[in-house]
């Protein structure tokens, strides 16, 4: 099987924070992490230096390639730091 995944500390959230299932919103600084299995892709979000992590909403999504679930993790990176409430960006991956 393969497995893929991508990890960015430190990340601020904006105004409004990111929503996941477990949580609710959350806020403050957080760790990225989204790991793909070849046909899609998990993001997980965490407290910066903590280690409970929570589904970000809208996760896991279908993913055909190592490249789109790495362009999808920088996108969440940046929903993120947008904040707003935002749960995974949708667009199609197939």
């Amino acid at each position: 099987m393969v497995q893929t995944s991508w990890t960015t500390t430190s990340v601020f959230t904006g105004q409004g924070g990111v929503r996941t299932d477990e949580a609710g919103i959350v806020s403050g600084e957080l760790t990225v992490h989204t790991t793909w299995n070849g046909r899609q892709a998990d993001v997980k979000i965490q407290y910066s230096g903590t280690s409970e992590w929570f589904t970000l909403t809208g996760s896991p999504v279908p993913c055909p390639s190592q490249q789109d679930s790495r362009n999808l993790h920088q996108e969440v990176v940046e929903a993120v730091r947008t904040g707003g409430g935002t749960a995974l960006p949708q667009h199609d991956r197939l």
